[in-house]
């Protein structure tokens, strides 16, 4: 397994599934698995974890961006760190890179939906009910606006 994480102080060698995650109890599969944290940069497994180090950093700076990736592989580069590949690559990473944005952004997007979903069939079960204001219940469910609780109201209303 490779940390991309702060490196802990006093660092385990090995990570067991048991004994880290389930108490040390017999489960089914069990695996142990080698915890590399090494930024070297004489091997390729230290250049990839420099790599990620530097992508978390700009990704801080500039957000979910293009201008993330390339920031990261221009300092990469400059670093002599997995220089050769993007010399090569670099069209292939960004596009990869912005790639996995688009899945992370539509798998947001979808859980936003669902959670908005969920909270105006609540917020239409509390004005169907009538035993509370609107800004109750704006107070209970932030995730609706005022406005919008006045337009679900008022559909509820008209299907009356």
């Amino acid at each position: 397994m490779i940390f991309m994480g702060e490196k802990p102080i006093n660092p385990p060698d090995t990570i067991s599934l048991s004994k880290d995650f389930f108490d040390g109890e017999k489960i089914a599969v069990d695996a142990e698995v080698k915890v590399l944290y090494q930024e070297d940069e004489n091997s390729i497994i230290g250049q990839y974890i420099i790599f990620c180090k530097v992508y978390n950093e700009q990704r801080k700076k500039y957000g979910q961006t293009k201008k993330a990736v390339t920031e990261t592989i221009r300092i990469c580069k400059d670093r002599n760190v997995l220089k050769e590949y993007f010399e090569s690559k670099e069209q292939e990473v960004v596009d990869i890179m912005m790639t996995l944005f688009d899945d992370e952004q539509v798998l947001e997007a979808y859980a936003e939906d669902i959670k908005n979903s969920e909270a105006r069939k609540t917020a239409e079960k509390l004005i169907r009910k009538g035993k509370m204001s609107l800004d109750e219940i704006a107070d209970c469910i932030p995730t609706l606006t005022f406005d919008e609780l006045k337009k679900l109201e008022a559909e509820i209303m008209q299907l009356a």
